[in-house]
């Protein structure tokens, strides 16, 4: 997976601009993040999550999902885009989207898609 999979992937979510953060390719939905291409020496996506979900990601072994210091307690996730498979990613990114849409967007979502 690349850069490009993740935003044609949430490209196909309401509402989503291609954008930058910390000088770095970024995915925003109404002016909040939800994915950014890291450029530091542990490169990576980070995709924002619920705790409980990221630390399940790390408990799973998959070497696909790991942390940084940097994130510890804080709800973020990073993602080898060399490892993770197409469906995880795109269960991911909805799920990033998710946490940092508004209410009424993701309801509207919701509702189109029945």
């Amino acid at each position: 997976m690349t850069w490009d999979d993740v935003v044609a992937i949430a490209s196909r979510l309401p509402e989503v601009e291609v954008s930058t953060s910390y000088g770095t390719p970024a995915l925003k939905v109404k002016g909040k993040g939800f994915a950014r291409l890291r450029t530091e020496a542990e490169g990576g996506l980070v995709l924002m999550c619920r705790m409980d979900e990221k630390e399940a990601l790390l408990a799973s072994g998959d070497p696909a999902f790991y942390t940084t210091p940097h994130y510890d307690g804080y709800g973020a996730i990073l993602v080898d885009l060399e490892r993770v498979e197409r469906d995880q990613l795109e269960e991911l990114v909805e799920e990033a989207w998710r946490e940092r849409a508004p209410v009424r967007v993701r309801k509207a979502y919701d509702a189109a898609r029945g």
